[in-house]
């Protein structure tokens, strides 16, 4: 809650942000170095059984997380703006998160199926447009905050779904080292797990239609942090220049800052609800969105979300070229190139030649770096797969998906709905020992 007079200086705010993002080992969750604890947030989209081209009643969607229920590996529910569905992992290792993930993911799939509802694997919405079901004043702050800058905010909220992989930081250098090749990959992975071609119907000209509609928000918030001295100050400069989104007010309403006034310009000037706190700082931190966001371990926001069997892919390569030091040096090699190709990575999937070329790099690295990780064989095929179906052609999932539509005009991924009945005969790749 603001304050009236001035009550944090800038060294405050910087000592707080470095502190929170880049702790030592053995604070907020961060093991220390030579760990690699990690974890895995899915989103998928969610629409009538049968029926992908209509909305859930908002009365249905807002009753996924309950029909969800409670999972046996643990994975937390939550309900997007949009009725999207996200499953979150517990942190552990590569090979556990994978296993349960796989089964809660197939747990909540056959129940929401049960109730005539079905979680499509796709980074953006391909038809329908976006319409937020969750009514809380914070979304509606939000939604208010991002029209000012365009559509393109509501369709992030309500139309986007992504596969969001989190790495533990380590220590000391490891921090620096992994947090600066976590944003080297980024358009690399990009590029290669784009799946999401199509927009308002029809293709869009993107193969990750999701990333195009970040690149179209706020972008001092959303644009990649400059890799500009050490990652902590960096990310504390970032977030200072950043534009503040929601100040709360002294009933605790969320009022939608619609001024451009930076956070470090709120400090300095303060607003008509006062002077920003530790609080404010803290919720502010939650309110931006780089492709690679520290919080105490790496958010890599980068993935287009994927169906079955995929999506433990970007998980595994991200934690082998990133965390992996062996690895990681054959993947940096790779990947140099085309660590500015963002917009081209978005646009193009690995049909553009040089993240084409950085993609088998990383994933030859990668897949030389699973055992070391501790990936179970499950793991390792699905990334063996995926390189040889993808990445060794240039291609990406969206090519699939543009492939399907040219021949019958389908927008959606095979996977989008499957009767119970046949799920309860599918078991999944991971099975809990």
């Amino acid at each position: 809650m603001p304050s009236q007079r001035p009550s944090l200086s800038t060294d405050e705010a910087v000592r707080f942000i470095e502190g929170c993002c880049f702790p030592e080992a053995g604070n907020e969750g961060n093991d220390g170095p030579g760990t690699l604890r990690c974890g895995v947030e899915i989103e998928w989209l969610t629409t009538p059984l049968g029926d992908p081209r209509s909305h859930l009643p908002a009365e249905e969607a807002l009753r996924v997380v309950e029909t969800v229920g409670d999972l046996p590996g643990c994975s937390k529910v939550t309900l997007e703006p949009g009725g999207q569905v996200e499953l979150s992992s517990a942190p552990g290792s590569p090979a556990d998160v994978c296993r349960l993930m796989a089964v809660d993911a197939r747990v909540a799939r056959r129940r929401l199926a049960g109730a005539g509802v079905g979680m499509v694997g796709v980074g953006l919405d391909p038809v329908r447009p976006p319409r937020r079901v969750l009514q809380y004043p914070r979304y509606a702050a939000m939604e208010q905050f991002f029209d000012h800058h365009g559509p393109a905010g509501r369709t992030m909220m309500c139309s986007t779904a992504a596969i969001q992989v989190n790495l533990s930081l380590g220590s000391g250098e490891e921090q620096e080292a992994r947090w600066r090749q976590a944003n080297l990959i980024g358009p690399t992975m990009t590029a290669a797990f784009a799946n999401s071609p199509f927009l308002h119907g029809e293709p869009s000209g993107w193969r990750s239609s999701r990333a195009a509609v970040w690149r179209m928000l706020d972008l001092s918030r959303t644009s990649p942090v400059p890799l500009v001295g050490d990652a902590a100050n960096a990310w504390a400069r970032y977030a200072l220049n950043a534009q503040v989104m929601l100040v709360r007010d002294a009933s605790g309403a969320f009022l939608p800052d619609l001024e451009h006034l930076t956070f470090g310009a709120w400090m300095a000037k303060g607003h008509a609800a006062g002077f920003p706190t530790v609080d404010d700082l803290r919720y502010h931190l939650t309110t931006l969105f780089p492709p690679v966001r520290p919080r105490g371990w790496l958010e890599l926001r980068f993935v287009d979300t994927l169906g079955e069997p995929w999506w433990p892919v970007p998980l595994l390569v991200a934690a082998a070229i990133v965390c992996d030091q062996e690895a990681a040096e054959t993947a940096r090699s790779a990947c140099q190139p085309a660590s500015t190709l963002w917009v081209e990575a978005a646009r193009h999937g690995l049909g553009h030649p040089v993240l084409a070329k950085a993609a088998q790099g990383c994933f030859t690295a990668a897949i030389d770096a699973l055992d070391r990780i501790g990936a179970d064989p499950a793991g390792r095929e699905a990334v063996g797969s995926f390189m040889e179906r993808f990445v060794a052609n240039g291609r990406c999932p969206a090519d699939d998906l543009l492939d399907a539509w040219a021949v019958s005009g389908e927008l959606y991924p095979e996977d989008r709905g499957q009767p119970p009945d046949t799920l309860d005969l599918m078991e999944p790749a991971w099975t809990i020992s």
